[in-house]
């Protein structure tokens, strides 16, 4: 990879690419706000396990209550069992607790046209082995729907829905 690759990779802590590679990577120091979607596919329609990643490579010296920031990433995959769990990684940096909303959104994608979705998701997040906090069945709480509001995210379909939520400090 470039050089301005490499580098973008050790700021953020991501792992090096090996030399030569097939992966592929996109740094962008001037995208725009809005919205984007990433679409991994293979060469020639090949078929294999993936991983997406996305990260917020503003230098942690220059953030101030108006720097753009990441605000979310999503993943919409179709989800089995044993290796075929749908597994999204994050990293929760500085040395402060941060307050975050997860989201297992199965049943309310119907809403969106989706088909064949995932009809009772259960979330769970783990932290070197160890469960952190679990969800099955989000409940229709007012502090989710509040938390869900107060970062621009979709309501869910019906509080009684199966998709799965919660709101934890880490």
């Amino acid at each position: 990879g470039s050089a301005a690759l490499r580098t973008a990779f050790s700021s953020v802590g991501a792992f090096a690419f090996a030399t030569p590679t097939r992966d592929a990577a996109i740094y962008n120091s001037a995208a725009p706000s809005g919205s984007f979607s990433i679409q991994i596919t293979g060469k020639n329609n090949a078929t294999g396990v993936a991983l997406a990643e996305v990260y917020d490579a503003t230098p942690t010296a220059a953030f101030t209550a108006s720097t753009p920031r990441l605000v979310n990433v999503a993943a919409r995959t179709q989800v089995g069992t044993g290796d075929n769990i749908l597994i999204a990684g994050f990293v929760v940096g500085g040395s402060t607790p941060v307050r975050v909303l997860v989201r297992a959104v199965g049943p309310t994608l119907g809403a969106f046209g989706v088909g064949g979705v995932l009809a009772d998701p259960r979330l769970t997040i783990t932290s070197e082995g160890r469960t952190v906090a679990e969800n099955d069945n989000w409940g229709g709480t007012a502090e989710l729907k509040a938390a869900f509001a107060s970062v621009a995210a979709f309501a869910f379909t019906a509080d009684n829905s199966r998709d799965a939520a919660l709101v934890v400090t880490l």
